[in-house]
């Protein structure tokens, strides 16, 4: 049973992900365009759940489904496209999972989504508290249903994508 657990901020998640991506990079040497840290540990000051992030952008996602069985031998299940066309989602971890990996293709909306999403809460420290607030009141009231937990979050999280994505692209046009 995965457990829901909301703790602050950690600075040390910036240097999991940065062990991560090494290994990450290594694998997907020659596809890799770009990798990120995304998700509430990427955020500083932003209570998270303790699963670091990660977003590999490569060229082809196809040749993503060739590597599945490294990703494997590095600890990592595969869940396919896990509700998202065009991506590929890995965790490690079963019950207590410590990294998922968003792997998208380059131009895919999804990447921008995340990237507005990390950056707009950056930016905005009320609307990051607000998100942190919620997320502790969520994980207080279902310690054990992380899918309750998921979609108690699911409406605040898309409007404030949607609202985050055009502050995003106004601001890549500055």
């Amino acid at each position: 049973m995965r457990r829901v657990e909301v703790v602050p901020y950690d600075p040390q998640w910036v240097a999991r992900f940065e062990e991560e991506a090494d290994r990450l990079n290594r694998l997907f040497e020659g596809e890799m365009v770009a990798i990120h840290h995304i998700g509430s540990t990427s955020v500083p000051g932003l209570d998270a759940k303790l699963i670091i992030d990660i977003m590999p952008v490569v060229r082809m996602i196809e040749q993503v489904d060739e590597l599945t069985g490294h990703m494997e031998a590095l600890g990592y299940r595969s869940f396919g496209e896990h509700g998202i066309p065009r991506r590929r989602f890995f965790a490690k971890g079963d019950d207590v999972r410590t990294v998922h990996v968003h792997v998208f293709e380059a131009g895919n909306e999804g990447v921008t989504r995340h990237l507005a999403f990390r950056e707009y809460l950056k930016a905005f420290p009320d609307v990051r508290e607000t998100y942190a607030a919620l997320k502790r009141a969520l994980a207080e009231q279902h310690p054990t249903d992380i899918e309750s937990y998921i979609q108690g979050k699911q409406e605040w999280v898309s409007e404030t994508e949607r609202v985050a994505t055009i502050w995003y692209m106004a601001e890549q046009t500055k």
